[in-house]
């Protein structure tokens, strides 16, 4: 199954509606667990926004109670100017896409993708010409007639889109959509909901746990943590400027490198020392600098010492434990007297494991947190 391929002028479908979301402080108890605690949120009309966050943080939560299928402890939903809380799931507009796809087994993919529309008492003509047009769109035309067990993934996956398309919501959900499929399949189906995105430019919230996905997708990522939001920005900004050591060390793949230790003043100039590393700070200034800091540097800022960059500064001594080949780059698990680190690499010649090279850490890609408050230092 290719990917999308729309011709626009082709599409009759009816307008999207007009979607402004709005979470004011929403909660949801478990018992004593509090799965999420004082969300709240803002999400523009036609806005793709991803809710990014480790397995249970709250995301799934938060979404099903946009979508009714749970009833939030305490605060408020809006969908457009209308309080939602109160109003049934099957009356607030919107369109849920499941992990497990959720299609009806005796059905052909036409009387799923049309069964909705059938509930809501639309003619037989109105229905045809939707689901047409949704299967047009998904390239599922030719799959109508089967069954979902005559289907691959990637095709179940297109059906149960299709199926929300046809009702027009004002809003789609998306909740882990992709976690079923293969590689392959997921970085298609990436492309097919973001291009989806572009045609219909209704109001989507994606929940995920992988970070490409977020990355990829979402105009704005919420990255969550223990119910809470650490982080609301676009995928740029929490990737050059994440406000904690939580949001630096998940997003990002490698995963950015944490040394702890302490930045001092030494004639003027600011180091960083961590044993038996020794680190120039120039062109670095911080209101306060706490006893304790955390350096993160990502992978791909640390580069192989070469002939061509010997006279760099910030160059550290490392024994190569490990070596990963990733095609295009190495990424090499290093040991510098105890302090574990890992670089993205491009060449490694005359690299191997167990011996020790030097390692050239950039200092403009620098990030530091506060040990004790886990906070980005300004």
């Amino acid at each position: 199954m290719g990917r999308i391929f729309v011709r626009p002028s082709l599409l009759t479908m009816p307008e999207s509606k007009q979607a402004y979301l709005q979470i004011e402080n929403l909660t949801k108890h478990f018992g004593e667990f509090v799965a999420v605690r004082e969300l709240s949120l803002e999400i523009n009309d036609g806005e793709f926004i991803c809710f990014l966050g480790p397995s249970g943080c709250g995301k799934s939560t938060t979404l099903r109670m946009v979508a009714g299928l749970e009833d939030p402890t305490d605060g408020q939903l809006f969908i457009g100017d209308k309080v939602v809380n109160e109003i049934e799931p099957s009356k607030r507009d919107i369109a849920m896409v499941f992990q497990n796809y959720a299609l009806y087994p005796h059905m052909s993919v036409f009387e799923n993708m049309s069964f909705g529309l059938k509930i809501r008492k639309l003619d037989s003509a109105e229905i045809t010409k939707r689901v047409k047009e949704a299967a047009d769109i998904l390239q599922i035309d030719d799959l109508l007639l089967r069954r979902p067990k005559e289907l691959s993934g990637g095709q179940r996956q297109r059906v149960a889109l299709g199926r929300c398309i046809v009702r027009n919501p004002k809003v789609f959900l998306f909740d882990e959509p992709l976690s079923n499929l293969d590689a392959k399949l997921r970085a298609e189906m990436r492309v097919e909901i973001k291009k989806l995105h572009q045609i219909l430019k209704t109001t989507m919230m994606y929940v995920t746990h992988d970070q490409t996905e977020a990355m990829t997708m979402g105009s704005r990522i919420a990255v969550i943590n223990k119910g809470v939001i650490e982080q609301l920005d676009t995928p740029d900004r929490i990737y050059r400027h994440p406000v904690n050591k939580f949001v630096a060390g998940f997003i990002g793949s490698p995963q950015m490198n944490f040394i702890e230790g302490n930045v001092s003043s030494s004639d003027g100039i600011l180091h960083f020392a961590s044993g038996k590393i020794d680190l120039d700070l120039s062109g670095h200034n911080f209101n306060t600098i706490p006893s304790k800091v955390i350096l993160g540097i990502r992978p791909e800022n640390i580069s192989l010492k070469t002939s061509e960059n010997k006279s760099s500064n910030n160059i550290i001594k490392a024994v190569v434990d490990l070596i990963e080949p990733l095609g295009a780059v190495s990424l090499l698990h290093l040991n510098s007297d105890g302090i574990r680190f890992s670089a993205s690499i491009k060449s490694i010649e005359n690299i191997i494991e167990g011996i020790e090279a030097e390692f050239i850490f950039d200092g403009s890609s620098f990030h530091f947190f506060d040990a004790a408050s886990q906070k980005y230092l300004d």
